[in-house]
């Protein structure tokens, strides 16, 4: 991944990207899983990414190492905040259009101040055990570019009202929430929302979100 770095840069249409690690189980924990890497890169089109995925050096040469890869190909709706000091996802305003009852992909990022990591990292288990006895949940993992400081969370849904009902309702999650506006956990901080337009290859063997591309494929039809 380090290696990676200057090759990724010299990437003629590439944007934006970040290399990141994973957390164990569902992800959301501060114990690393050295077998699961994220690469999150930002194409100026879906047509860009895809050819990217299939013909730069890049790509391949991770392809070659990997016993298996999943992609998912993302159009963003929204997105408020910075990452590395700029918004990657809408640099110029502009968002995609969510249909009503499309799968809504939502990213979170933000760089934890030192002084709150304990805190922050207390709470981190009762929201991961609440995504994951959520049954409306397609798909969600944990990332980050640094380990406890910088950290992400990435979770596919059936539509905005289930994102919704999970993100306000009252318990481990909506707590957490509190705590960081009222005491200044993040030094940055981004939140997304992204259409998605398709998935390549498998993840534990199979695709989790084909059930979910096919109930939106039958609704569009």
């Amino acid at each position: 991944m380090a290696l990676a770095r200057p090759r990724l840069r010299r990437e003629p249409e590439l944007r934006f990207f970040k290399l990141c690690g994973s957390g164990t189980g569902e992800g959301f924990t501060p114990r690393p899983n050295w077998q699961v890497w994220a690469i999150l890169a930002v194409w100026p089109s879906e047509s860009a990414a895809r050819r990217a995925i299939a013909e730069s050096p890049v790509w391949q040469g991770w392809g070659a190492r990997a016993a298996e890869a999943f992609t998912l190909y993302l159009d963003p709706t929204t997105a408020r905040g910075s990452w590395s000091g700029v918004n990657p996802f809408l640099p110029d305003g502009t968002p995609a259009r969510h249909g009503p009852g499309e799968p809504v992909v939502a990213l979170t990022r933000a760089t934890l101040r030192p002084r709150h990591l304990g805190g922050f990292w207390r709470r981190v288990p009762g929201i991961s055990h609440a995504i994951g006895d959520n049954a409306d949940v397609a798909f969600k993992i944990g990332i980050g570019e640094v380990p406890f400081l910088h950290q992400v969370t990435f979770s596919v849904w059936p539509d905005a009202g289930t994102l919704s009902a999970f993100a306000h309702a009252d318990g481990p999650h909506a707590r957490a929430v509190r705590a960081v506006r009222a005491e200044g956990w993040f030094a940055e901080e981004l939140y997304a929302r992204f259409r998605l337009l398709g998935t390549q290859g498998s993840w534990e063997g199979g695709n989790p979100l084909s059930a979910l591309i096919a109930d939106t494929e039958r609704t569009a039809a």
